[in-house]
Formats: structure tokens, C-alpha cells, sequence
């Protein structure tokens, strides 16, 4: 079974992906953006694919969001991932000489008050392991990379300084994706992709009040501009309830009734790694 991720390695995607999947029969292969997993998923290069699309501290990630509504592809999983995040350096460095910090922007955005303190620079580069990878080239004292402990042995770098993040419980959440729509399966949770048939007055609160009537708890609601006029959006809604109970099939009955296009994205169970 091939599983596509966001390269490079040492990202905490490939670490998601070591986690979640059994690592025998599974090869795992590295795309270099979101946008290029969920690509490889549904031109079916891979059988699946593991995306972040939430994270608690910087919320929403929006590439992903968006690349679900441009590709057919299944929600079929889960996986809620720990971060941690540590200060890399090249050996012999000290914490003190640091002027400047490298890392993707979330990362970065993550760890606001420790830069602050150190009166560093930022530098942003397109993911942790990136980063990290790039300070081994440069090979540069007063250089530090944000990035996780699998970067550091990965890369051979020091961990100047562990848990730097700004908020402790912080976490990401990846969907598990695939190519095969299986038959809806027995899950605790749906996400559905709702585009609205015309936009009127209080839209989002006639959307919102079919699921609260039908007793069904919403755990995640994200609105995307649909692209085609300024001030319309599409939402995405996950229930914590599978589409094969009765109360949602009453509500994409319903919706659709409305007249706003509902396609479900995938029924699945969370798994904590």
C-alpha cells in the first residue's frame, strides 16, 4: 500500500504517517505540498494520503480545506498527533548566539514569546524538516530552526532547547484519505461539504438550526469563499455522528430540500497517536 505525505523528511506529517500506519506492507512517499498529496490520492498514484487540516493553537489549515473541495477524495480517518516543538542548531552552538530562527510560518507562529524573549529574526521556510535541513547546509552558529525531534535525528542537529511552543496541549489533527469510497461505514463522525443554493439572510443560522432540531453536535465549522463572488461561502460541518445514522441522513435530506448542494466528504473514527 502506497501513503502519500508533505515531504520532506522529518516532518511531523511523515511522523503522523509512521504512527498511524503499520510498517509492514506500507510504503510511504513524499510529495512536496498538501495540495500534491491530495493530488496523488485522487489521480490514484498512492492508495492514500494523511494531511494536517487542524491545529490547536493556529487553527484551520486553509491549503488543505481547499484542496478537498478541488479533488474527489474519501475521509476515511482520523489521527490527532502531540506536537512538540524544540529549538535545532548545529553542534556547538549556543542558545544566547542565536540572532536567527528558521521554520515554517505556523511553527513560527507557535513560538511567538520564545522568539521574542531570544530578540531573534524569523526566516520562514515551506516546512519544519525544510528548515532544519537547510540549517545543515548553512552550518551557521547563530542560525536555530524550530522543527521536532525527528528533524533533529534525522538531520543530525542538536536540541538546543525542548518544548518551546507557546501553549502546552498543543496538537495537530490529519485526515486519513483515500481513492476508494468505501460503503458508508459504522462512525462516530462526518464531514460534510455544504455550498449554499442562494445567498439570503441569516444562511448560516437556518444551515446550523437543522442539525441543532435534529439533535446532532457539531464539532468543527469552517466557511471558504466559493471564488465566483466576493462575499459567498461554502461550509464545511463535521457532526460527531456517522452518516450512516438516521438523524444525518434526516439533515442532508433536509438541506438538500433547501436547495443547497451537499457532498459528503468521509465517515470515520478519531484515533489519538
Amino acid at each position: 500500500m502506497k501513503v502519500a505525505y508533505l515531504g520532506p523528511k522529518g516532518t511531523f506529517s511523515e511522523e503522523a504517517a509512521l504512527r498511524f500506519f503499520p510498517p509492514n506492507g506500507t510504503e510511504l512517499v513524499m510529495y512536496d505540498g498538501i495540495v500534491d498529496v491530495l493530488e496523488a490520492v485522487a489521480e490514484r498514484e498512492v492508495n492514500k494520503g494523511i494531511v494536517p487540516i487542524e491545529n490547536a493553537i493556529e487553527g484551520t489549515i486553509t491549503m488543505t480545506t481547499d484542496g478537498l473541495v478541488n479533488y474527489d477524495v474519501w475521509i476515511e480517518g482520523e489521527a490527532i498527533l502531540p506536537i512538540a516543538l524544540h529549538l535545532l542548531t548545529v553542534e556547538g552552538a549556543d542558545v544566547d548566539d542565536i540572532r536567527e530562527i528558521w521554520s515554517i510560518g505556523p511553527a513560527l507562529a507557535q513560538c511567538r514569546d520564545f522568539t521574542r524573549k531570544l530578540q531573534a529574526k524569523t526566516k520562514h521556510f515551506s516546512s519544519t524538516a525544510n528548515a532544519a535541513e537547510s540549517l545543515v547546509k548553512a552550518n551557521d552558529k547563530n542560525v536555530g530552526a524550530i522543527a521536532s525531534e525527528l528533524a533533529a535525528k534525522t538531520f543530525g542537529l542538536e536540541m538546543a532547547k525542548r518544548n518551546i511552543q507557546d501553549f502546552e496541549g498543543n496538537s495537530t489533527r490529519f485526515l486519513i484519505v483515500t481513492n476508494e469510497k468505501p460503503e458508508i461505514p459504522e462512525a462516530s463522525k462526518s464531514m460534510l461539504l455544504i455550498t449554499p443554493g442562494e445567498d439570503r439572510p441569516g444562511l448560516l443560522a437556518i444551515i446550523l438550526n437543522v442539525f441543532s432540531s435534529l439533535d446532532i453536535n457539531l464539532s468543527w465549522i469552517e466557511s471558504r469563499p466559493t471564488k465566483k463572488k466576493l462575499g459567498t461561502y461554502r461550509f464545511f460541518i463535521e457532526a460527531r455522528m456517522g452518516v450512516q445514522e438516521v438523524h444525518m441522513q434526516k439533515a442532508i435530506t433536509i438541506l438538500r430540500t433547501y436547495g443547497h448542494d451537499v457532498r459528503i466528504l468521509g465517515s470515520f473514527d478519531a484515533k489519538k497517536l
